[in-house]
C-alpha cells in the first residue's frame, strides 16, 4: 500500500469519525435549539404559543369570531376541558346529573375559547418564552412561561400539565406564575351552585361567553367592510 492510499485511509476515517461524534451530539444535546424541545409538556406549550402569536398577528383581519374559531382547535388539543371543568366545579361533580356535566364542560370550553379570542386582539411585538424542560410535581409537571411585552414588562405564566391519553394537556394556569385560576373559578363557581344550583351555573357560562364575543365597535365595522 502506498503512502498516498495510507494517508487518504487515515483522513476518510478521521472524517467519519468526526461525523459520527456530530451525530452523536445532535441526538444527546441538552436544550431548546431553533424553538424544538425534547420535553413533551414543554413542547406543547410551545405549539400553542405559536398558533396563539400567529393569530394575534392577523388579529385585526381576523375579528373576535375569526379568532374564535382559529383558536379553538389549538386550545382543544393544549387545555384537558373536561378536567379543569371538575376540578373548576369542586365536590359537587359527581352530585350533578350528566347531561347537566355534559352542558358544563361545553359552557366552560366555549368561554375559555372566548376568553382567549377576546383577550389576545393584536399584536405589537409581543413574544413568549418556554422553559425547554418542565419541572415534576406530585400531581404533573409545571410548565414555566414568560409573556415577553413590547415595553419589556414580563407576566409569569405557568401551566400545570397532566398525561392525558398519551398527550400532555394543562389542567390549570398560574397566573404571575402562582395565582391558580381554577381556584379562583372555584370560588366563584361554588357561590354560583350554593345559590342556583348547576343549571344557574351553566346559564352564567353562556352569558360569560355571550359578553366576551360582543365584539368593540370599531372591530366590528372593520370585519363587516
Amino acid at each position: 500500500m502506498s503512502e498516498a492510499t495510507r494517508t487518504a485511509r487515515k483522513l476518510n476515517r478521521r472524517r467519519l469519525l468526526r461525523a459520527c461524534a456530530a451525530l452523536l451530539g445532535a441526538y444527546t444535546m441538552p436544550g431548546w435549539a431553533d424553538g424544538e424541545t425534547g420535553d413533551p409538556a414543554a413542547k406543547q406549550i410551545r405549539a400553542f404559543y405559536d398558533s396563539l402569536v400567529a393569530v394575534m398577528k392577523q388579529a385585526r383581519e381576523l375579528g373576535l369570531r375569526g379568532r374564535y374559531e382559529r383558536l379553538a382547535t389549538p386550545i382543544r388539543a393544549t387545555f384537558d376541558l373536561p378536567a379543569m371543568t371538575r376540578i373548576a366545579v369542586g365536590s359537587d361533580w359527581n352530585s350533578i346529573p350528566s347531561e347537566q356535566q355534559t352542558a358544563l364542560i361545553d359552557g366552560f370550553t366555549r368561554m375559555t375559547i372566548a376568553t382567549y379570542a377576546s383577550r389576545f386582539d393584536g399584536y405589537s411585538g409581543e413574544r413568549f418564552e418556554v422553559d425547554a424542560v418542565s419541572d415534576a410535581r406530585a400531581t404533573g409537571r409545571i410548565v414555566r412561561t414568560k409573556l415577553l411585552q413590547s415595553n419589556g414588562e414580563a407576566i409569569t405564566l405557568n401551566y400545570l400539565m397532566r398525561d392525558s391519553a398519551g398527550t400532555w394537556k394543562v389542567v390549570d394556569v398560574y397566573l404571575t406564575g402562582t395565582i391558580s385560576e381554577l381556584a379562583t373559578r372555584r370560588s366563584e363557581f361554588a357561590s354560583i351552585l350554593k345559590s342556583g344550583g348547576s343549571s344557574t351555573l351553566i346559564e352564567s357560562l353562556r352569558q360569560k361567553t355571550e359578553k366576551l364575543m360582543r365584539e368593540p365597535p370599531r372591530e366590528a365595522e372593520s370585519v363587516g367592510r
